[in-house]
């Protein structure tokens, strides 16, 4: 740092609560939110710290001024937050902020207008991400990581304020995606359940009214939500909207998106073209398409042991599981379409043997009772039509369409 003399840390300070008094004064949203933005990394702010580092006199300077006493229960925390933070102390950082956070609050609920909304948006911001590197900070030291099971509460605080009538509510929908953040890192999704119920149910909201990089963000999680839920129609529909409306340039935020969207189109028998995997890097699903496109169950479990670590992060590894019977069902195709071109007149009797072969050909050892069990299955779930000439051992498929597509429709449907 360069040297700092006690005038120039005098200036800044001063500086600051001039700002944050004309933010107020004039209802300046923009300048407001800037004075919140800890993590940004800021030159203002960082400048703000060395400041007083070496000026220990704030507290007379906030206090002996109308301007900014009013205000001295947001200030005061936030000077010790942002000089935590610059030192690396993000337990300490994260307590001196929460206690901004909720001064400011207290401040949000009594202006009536929503100009300070986009202030509002970064103190949820900072508190969730503060709250992440104070965990890891406590559990890296041993301890029993709370600070982001505390910024949830504080949040779901900030929601109540916003769920009311007026302009603030557009908010709502912003503090709901922090909040889904924090209930995904710490495995509480079930917890989602009640601002879901307070967005999608409440006369009071209109969706549409939102800003759309909030129902991008809202639609993406509730889509993983119904993802978890084995609600495939739903998940497609709502991850079909994220990606519809994501911004084109977010190639990261679309990754995101497709990581989820792509193993629910799967299991609707929907498969994506090469170029969007590698496009977006998701590759890990390649040969999870070609063993569908193939009817290769071999490639698929090796496509699911290859990669079982991050299907299993990803939480996707139980719905491209299901994705099996329609390898299979490609599988019987295959050996009907090969038949048909053989013979024509016995194509729809597929023996239960030369399925048994095939799947030798391909390394897995099955035995004729383990396959009629498997080709029940394809039948009972619609992906075959036919029946069974049990003790011929034959699978006696149907005329017409006797492997229904599944037209968007899960298999278990």
């Amino acid at each position: 740092m360069a040297y700092l003399s006690m005038g120039e840390a005098h200036r800044r300070i001063t500086e600051y609560l001039n700002r944050f008094s004309d933010a107020v004064s004039y209802q300046n949203g923009v300048s407001f939110k800037s004075l919140f933005a800890l993590s940004s990394n800021s030159h203002f702010l960082l400048s703000l710290s060395d400041a007083l580092a070496l000026y220990n006199d704030a507290n007379r300077l906030i206090n002996q001024n109308q301007n900014y006493s009013h205000f001295s229960d947001i200030i005061l925390p936030l000077f010790r937050s942002l000089q935590h933070y610059k030192q690396g102390n993000f337990v300490e950082a994260y307590n001196a902020f929460e206690k901004t956070a909720n001064a400011f609050v207290q401040e949000f609920r009594n202006w009536e207008s929503a100009w300070a909304l986009e202030a509002l948006f970064v103190i949820v911001y900072e508190i969730r991400v503060l709250a992440e590197k104070a965990d890891r900070q406590l559990a890296s030291n041993g301890k029993s990581p709370e600070k982001l099971k505390g910024a949830g509460s504080l949040l779901m605080k900030v929601f109540g304020i916003l769920a009311g009538k007026g302009a603030k509510r557009v908010g709502a929908l912003y503090v709901t995606c922090q909040l889904f953040k924090i209930y995904f890192k710490l495995g509480t999704v079930h917890l989602c359940r009640s601002v879901i119920r307070s967005i999608e149910t409440a006369r009071i909201f209109d969706f549409e009214e939102f800003p759309k990089r909030d129902k991008v963000t809202y639609m993406y999680y509730t889509g993983r939500l119904e993802v978890f839920n084995e609600n495939f129609p739903s998940a497609d529909s709502k991850l079909s909207y994220a990606l519809k409306h994501c911004n084109p340039q977010h190639e990261a935020n679309i990754r995101m998106i497709l990581k989820y969207l792509i193993p629910v189109k799967l299991s609707i028998g929907i498969l994506p073209n090469h170029r969007l995997l590698e496009k977006y890097n998701l590759l890990e699903y390649g040969n999870i398409v070609q063993a569908l496109k193939r009817g290769d169950p071999r490639l698929l479990r090796c496509a699911l042991q290859d990669h079982e670590d991050w299907f299993l992060r990803s939480g996707v590894y139980l719905v491209l599981e299901k994705v099996e019977l329609q390898v299979y069902q490609r599988l019987v195709k295959k050996i009907y379409i090969i038949q048909k071109q053989k013979d024509p007149s016995k194509a729809h009797q597929v023996k239960l043997e030369v399925i048994v072969k095939a799947l030798k050909w391909l390394e897995i050892d099955m035995d004729v009772d383990e396959v009629e069990c498997i080709m029940a299955i394809l039948i009972y779930k619609n992906l075959v039509k036919g029946y069974f000439a049990h003790k011929s051992k034959v699978a006696v498929l149907s005329k017409q369409d006797p492997f229904p597509k599944l037209n968007g429709k899960p298999v278990n449907s």
